[in-house]
């Protein structure tokens, strides 16, 4: 029964094989003989339709070659893009009909390659030569010209080649003039050549009517022949850009399943212009009937609620993450402070121990009791402890004490050998011994006639210097017994660091014959300057306005560009460079550069991580920031924002405290300080200066510019550097002699008149000496020169006639002016290249200062670059939290640039949205620009000091980077919400946000350099003009080649041209000519859509190198 089944189903198999073979052969054979014969044979039709079909898709391997050469722009993959427009095969209804029409002529009527190829090429030789213009004229050609112009030759119509035999892939011209017909529907017949060329996908091509009316054929815009009564409008006539023939595509609310059939579009679905099919709208949306495109605004919204959503979520989390982190960091101050009690307990039991033992001991203490019986106490002093070994906190510091040794400029002091005995204990030892000694207390400094002008026998000030540290000793062992009592928090820090510190190496700094000339204009800022500075003392710097203070605090900091050194500085008495000892050098400038939005412990906190030793623990790092805050008195405002112009913080006082503070926490060896009392009352310069001392106390060579102390700040200092104008010295020694000196030269200081107040007043010109004295102001510098065996300068020999003069005589005279001297009058141009020349040399010291590498004698190893990287990006996210009101400023204006350009500048089909592109380029570059000049433009000063102090300047640009980099991600999101949801162009959201990206990146690294080079007001300015004039010559179509060659070095023509391929690659089938057209114009590739992104990023890299380069070579000086 199967069998028979089967065998019966063969029997129709075979029979429809023998039609389809009987319907094919002759088929096959008419192709080039006519189709005629099957035309009216409604059976064979559908198989006639499909092999037209497959001849017009082999056209593709014809022109493959041909479209790769010269469209290879424009068309990344010409088989897909050929199906896209040509891709007949779900409707092939227009060819069945035009088959019908043409009574099976269809074939010859086709255009052949040959054909095909003119038709474009002259499109496209009129396109280059003069730019999009209507292809409604041809060339002349075999078939259609000035002696042979058939009715073939009329814009929608065409002729058969008769009974030739035609190959649609011939490369020559057939001759084309009988059987002259309309043009199908579906197809379009240019004007100029007699053959038919199907219509692309996505557009719609009806046969037109005559509007009597005008007598166009509608809709497509052209006249019948004159004189020509029989000719009626035939199809349509051109396919060329949306501008020229819009008529053809399929209009925007319709979309077109094939060529001849037009669909509106349904409720739900929106189609654009050039739809073959209608697109689905998304949820939220609201699509009416014969929609053109899809209101997405509620995504838009969606994304910005979600992204503030997010930021918010961020700065909740990353507060709360802060505050857990200080409580942390409040809790490992905890603990260090447990192990400084167990410490200060411990050593408490060991000093009692040392007490007992000593207890039965004589020396020393027995001689001082004998000592204190001269001065007829009747209560005898209480045991003292430790004379043997001073103790730091005690007045012995305060003594002119030692001059270090190499064997002293180790920072690490060796553990189990046997201390040698003090200075101070070797002295009083020696008193003992031998009451009527003349040894005593070292004076020299800076003054060698001191020691020599002594008297035979003791020193002066001998004993009552032992009685003041025997009483300061004793007053020290009775607060030290109250504290112990009642062990606080600080007063455990306080005695913790007070009983044992850590040895710091010594850094001795002497100068001889130290004078500093300004280049290019020989004048001396400082001048024949001798003398030392002495660890262990505070030594301060004083004159009036123009001695040159700053400069020789600068000098001896090493921080001097500009000016040709002569003299000696010798460190330890080596000559070595100071910068080499950078690391353990503290230099605290005259303004309070402290960052304003952290607060007081973050400050030095940071400072301390940065530049304290790499291997220092933690807790004894925080040891010395609690020390730091609690003899700076900031205990009240630790946790409290420093404060900037704008927000209020804590006091000027407290502030300048905090500047000094920065340098403290870093347990320098070198401290100097430029004006750290200025514009602060006397209860806090002594504070301060209370603080500094106690730095001196532990070895800290104190050296400071004061203006103006009070007489109880004055008698706080050990050194005194006392400068005339033009930097000559007038006095440099011991401060409690300074009145003997002045009054030995006949200057004596007035009762109630403070005598720092009146040295200066004299060498500023205010008070003249007395003239009882024969002395100037003038003389001054001179008197000091003589008076240490100094030689004068030549041009200063003059007023040393005055001084060997007698005073009655004697008469100010001026100082001889070098330039003055030659007396020739130079010319204006002259003047001008000197000038030039002298700018140069500026600039070039100081770029070689800025470079300029010392091996590093510090014996200190900080923190590496990596660990750098985490401190400032701890540091710097802290900022920019605390500053979110800035950063949602931004994103606001973003938000509403995206929206204003979105509604204003929409995509245009013609130009794929170039216009809205190029705003958008301007706008973000702009934007971007001026919010990244902040990262560095606010914190010029800030950087310059932290370099100066050896932090790392690659970590501090590095994480301003990459924190700036959470805007590279998050500002196109917050432009594209509102841009891209408002506007709905083609191109995909990723492939928009990736262009931005790249670009945000890119202008970043530009403003980087533009804040790091110039100054605030001219780097906004080329912020602001750079993306305007940049997008002009890049925009430009028809310009010369040199501002062709230079927009390709512009960043706008690679952003605009990366958005508008994105947006065109959309764009198919009836799209392709304006596609190409629209790239060919503004010279765009669609293969270099990733080269665009790379090049965005390489200049954002290399804008980031120019800024980095910026940074560490042009700093302001």
């Amino acid at each position: 029964m199967s069998r028979q089944r089967v065998n019966t189903c063969w029997v129709p198999s075979i029979f429809i094989l023998i039609v389809i073979f009987v319907i094919f052969s002759p088929c096959v054979q008419c192709q080039d003989d006519g189709d005629d014969g099957q035309a009216n044979n409604p059976a064979t039709i559908p198989l006639v339709t499909s092999i037209v079909y497959s001849r017009l898709s082999n056209l593709t391997d014809i022109f493959q070659g041909e479209i790769s050469k010269q469209l290879g722009f424009c068309i990344k993959d010409p088989q897909a893009d050929w199906d896209g427009a040509f891709n007949f095969s779900s409707n092939t209804g227009f060819l069945s009909n035009c088959l019908a029409k043409t009574g099976g002529d269809l074939t010859r009527r086709l255009c052949t390659s040959a054909e095909i190829k003119f038709y474009f090429n002259t499109f496209y030789e009129n396109f280059s030569e003069r730019g999009p213009i209507s292809t409604s004229y041809l060339k002349p050609n075999k078939n259609c010209n000035l002696t042979s112009w058939v009715p073939g030759c009329e814009p929608g119509w065409a002729c058969s080649v008769g009974g030739q035999q035609v190959n649609l892939k011939t490369n020559d011209m057939p001759h084309r003039v009988v059987g002259c017909k309309p043009c199908c529907a579906g197809f379009f017949c240019p004007h100029g050549i007699t053959c038919m060329i199907p219509c692309p996908l996505g557009s719609y091509c009806p046969l037109a009517k005559l509007n009597k009316t005008t007598g166009i054929c509608d809709p497509y815009r052209y006249q019948l022949p004159p004189g020509e009564p029989n000719h009626t409008c035939g199809g349509a006539d051109v396919w060329a850009d949306v501008t020229s023939s819009v008529e053809v595509f399929c209009a925007a609310g319709s979309y077109c399943p094939s060529t001849t059939q037009k669909i509106p579009c349904s409720s739900g679905h929106y189609c654009r212009m050039g739809s073959t099919s209608e697109a689905r709208c998304f949820r939220l949306t609201t699509c009416d009937p014969n929609t053109a495109n899809q209101n997405i605004h509620a995504y838009g919204i969606m994304l910005i609620a979600a992204l503030s959503t997010l930021l918010l979520i961020l700065y909740n989390c990353s507060d709360q993450v802060l505050t857990t982190r200080e409580r942390r960091h409040a809790q490992s101050r905890e603990a260090a402070a447990r192990s400084a009690r167990e410490t200060a307990q411990a050593r408490e039991k060991w000093n009692a121990a040392k007490d007992t033992a000593k207890r039965h001991a004589i020396g020393l203490q027995t001689q001082l009791s004998r000592t204190f019986s001269r001065k007829k106490s009747v209560k005898p002093p209480e045991p003292l402890k430790g004379l043997g070994q001073a103790k730091p906190g005690t007045d012995e510091a305060l003594l002119p004490a030692f001059s270090p040794g190499p064997s002293q400029q180790s920072s690490k002091a060796s553990k189990g050998k046997k201390k040698e005995p003090s200075d101070l204990t070797k002295m009083m030892r020696s008193l003992e011994e031998n009451p009527e000694s003349s040894e005593g207390f070292n004076l020299e400094i800076g003054d060698k006639n001191l020691k020599k002008n002594a008297p035979k026998g003791r020193q002066i000030h001998t004993h009552s210097q032992i009685f003041k540290y025997a009483y300061g000793q004793i007053e020290k062992e009775k607060a030290q017994q109250q504290q112990n009592m009642n062990l606080t928090f600080s007063g455990v820090i306080s005695m913790a660091t007070e009983n044992d510190f850590r040895t710091r190496p010594v850094i001795e700094v002497s100068f001889k014959d130290l004078t500093l000339t300004l280049k290019g204009k020989h004048k001396h800022l400082l001048r024949c300057v001798s003398g030392k500075i002495i660890p262990g003392h505070v030594s301060a710097v004083m004159g009036p306005s123009g001695a040159g203070k700053t400069t020789f605090l600068s000098a001896l900091a090493g921080k001097v560009a500009g000016c040709t050194m002569s003299g000696l500085i010798l460190v330890n008495g080596q000559v070595e460079s100071i910068r080499s000892y950078k690391k353990i050098i503290g230099f605290v400038p005259q303004d309070d550069i402290v960052h304003g939005n952290l607060t007081v412990e973050e400050n030095l906190w940071f400072s301390a991580r940065c530049r304290l030793s790499a291997d220092m623990p933690k807790p004894d790092k925080v040891l010395v920031v609690e020390r730091v805050i609690e003899s700076l008195g900031l205990q009240a405002v630790r946790d409290s924002l420093v404060g900037t112009v704008e927000k209020r913080g804590i006091s000027g006082g407290q502030r300048k405290r905090v500047n000094v503070g920065l340098e403290m926490v870093m347990e320098p060896s070198l401290l100097i300080l430029d004006e750290p009392t200025s514009g602060l009352d006397s209860s806090s310069s002594l504070l301060l200066l209370r603080a500094l001392r106690r730095e001196a106390i532990e070895g800290v060579n104190i050296c400071m510019v004061v203006h103006q102390p009070s007489y109880t700040l004055f008698k706080m200092f050990d050194d005194l550097i006392l400068l005339a104008k033009g930097g000559l010295t007038v006095y440099h020694g011991p401060v409690k002699k300074v009145e003997e000196y002045f009054a030995g030269i006949g200057i004596h200081v007035p009762d109630r008149v403070n005598p720092p107040d009146h040295f200066i007043d004299i060498l500023e010109g205010i008070v003249k000496p007395s003239t009882s004295s024969g002395v100037t102001d003038k003389q001054l510098p001179i008197r000091w020169m003589l008076h240490n065996g100094y030689p004068i300068p030549l041009d200063m020999q003059q007023n040393l006639a005055g001084i060997e003069m007698s005073s009655t005589t004697a008469s100010p005279s001026r100082e001889i002016n070098p330039d003055a001297a030659g007396g020739e009058e130079k010319s204006f141009a002259g003047d001008l290249w000197r000038d030039v020349k002298c700018n140069v040399e500026l600039k070039k010291d100081h770029i070689q200062h800025n470079f300029l590498k010392s091996k590093d004698l510090s014996n200190r190893v900080t923190p590496g670059v990596f660990q750098q990287y985490r401190y400032f990006l701890g540091r710097v996210g802290k900022q920019r939290l605390r500053d979110a009101r800035i950063q949602a400023v931004d994103y606001l204006i973003l938000l509403l640039a995206g929206a204003c350009l979105g509604t204003l500048a929409k995509v245009s089909d013609e130009t794929f949205g170039a216009l809205g592109y190029t705003y958008t380029v301007i706008a973000v570059s702009l934007l971007c620009k001026i919010a990244a000049l902040r990262t560095f433009t606010l914190d010029k000063l800030h950087y310059r000091r932290e370099s100066s102090g050896g932090i790392s300047s690659l970590a501090y640009f590095l994480s301003k980077d990459t924190i700036d980099n959470f805007n590279t991600v998050i500002k196109p999101l917050v432009y594209l919400s509102m841009f891209y949801f408002f506007n709905n162009p083609r191109s995909s959201f990723t492939d928009n946000y990736i262009v931005l990206v790249c670009l945000v990146y890119c202008v970043t690294g530009i403003a980087y350099a533009f804040a790091l080079f110039l100054e605030a007001s001219p780097a906004q300015l080329w912020s602001v003009l750079l993306p305007v004039v940049l997008t002009l010559i890049s925009t430009q179509s028809n310009s010369s080649e040199l501002v062709k060659h230079l927009a390709k070095l512009c960043y706008p023509k690679w952003a605009l041209e990366a958005f508008v391929i994105a947006n065109a690659e959309r764009y198919s089938g009836v799209w392709l000519i304006t596609r190409c057209g629209s790239l060919m114009s503004n010279g765009y590739d669609l293969n270099d859509w990733n080269l665009c992104l790379v090049f965005l990023i390489l200049v954002g890299i290399i804008s980031r190198v120019l800024a980095f380069f910026c940074m560490v070579t042009f700093q302001r000086k």
